[in-house]
């Protein structure tokens, strides 16, 4: 294991709780009080990423937008946002900003740990097989974690990435939301459906030209498929 994960908390006693129960778990772990401290400290050698949404100077939103347009080499860096807020919005607005997950406060251990494992879980899968998905004229490595649409590289989060190498991997079918919760947190974690519906729609975004090849299947879900 020894995944390396930055804890950014602006409260110390949330920030040392997660950090010993994570450290039982044998992660390597390192903390930020605040969204300004977690710019300074981040870089590539990360695994994962906990933001709390509500801090001073910098919000979790913030420091999310801030990290995944600082550079393309962290969009492959798993999110998880925390926050004390039970509102949907909340949730679809981290979303959409770059986050990968979303958990209330006060923090369940063990539901983290799941979330956690789920997230690096997707990611060491994805890493692990050499294989290029080619569709029309979009191209997928699997192993670099790189998409092409038209030859223009497409910058996506590891979680959109995900998505679209689920409904790659078998074209034409249509993938219940369900199904792809699945792909992206694992059968044990609970998460809502709109969450996919977000994410389809950035990827969508995202892809331009080639967004055209994901197929909305109404009450149903999604595929990936040439025809119009």
């Amino acid at each position: 294991m020894n995944e390396k994960i930055l804890i950014v908390d602006d409260e110390k006693d949330i920030r040392e709780l997660l950090a010993y129960n994570l450290s039982k778990e044998s992660y390597k772990v390192e903390t930020a009080g605040d969204g300004l401290l977690a710019l300074q400290k981040i870089d590539s050698t990360y695994d994962l990423l906990i933001l709390d949404v509500m801090m001073p100077n910098l919000d979790g939103f913030e420091t999310c937008k801030k990290i995944r347009s600082a550079s393309a080499a962290y969009n492959n860096i798993p999110i998880i946002l925390l926050t004390a807020k039970e509102n949907e919005i909340n949730e679809i607005i981290g979303l959409e900003i770059g986050a990968d997950d979303y958990i209330l406060k006060p923090v369940s251990m063990s539901i983290l740990i799941a979330r956690i494992r789920a997230n690096l879980r997707r990611h060491s899968k994805s890493s692990s097989n050499l294989i290029n998905i080619k569709y029309g004229d979009l191209i997928i490595n699997v192993d670099s974690q790189k998409v092409k649409c038209c030859n223009n590289f497409i910058s996506l989060t590891k979680t959109e990435f995900s998505l679209l190498q689920c409904l790659a991997e078998s074209p034409e079918k249509v993938f219940r939301r369900q199904e792809l919760l699945n792909s992206i947190v694992g059968s044990d974690v609970v998460v809502i459906d709109r969450v996919i519906d977000v994410h389809i729609k950035k990827i969508r975004d995202k892809l331009g030209k080639c967004g055209k090849y994901i197929h909305t299947a109404h009450g149903v879900g999604y595929s990936l498929s040439k025809d119009e």
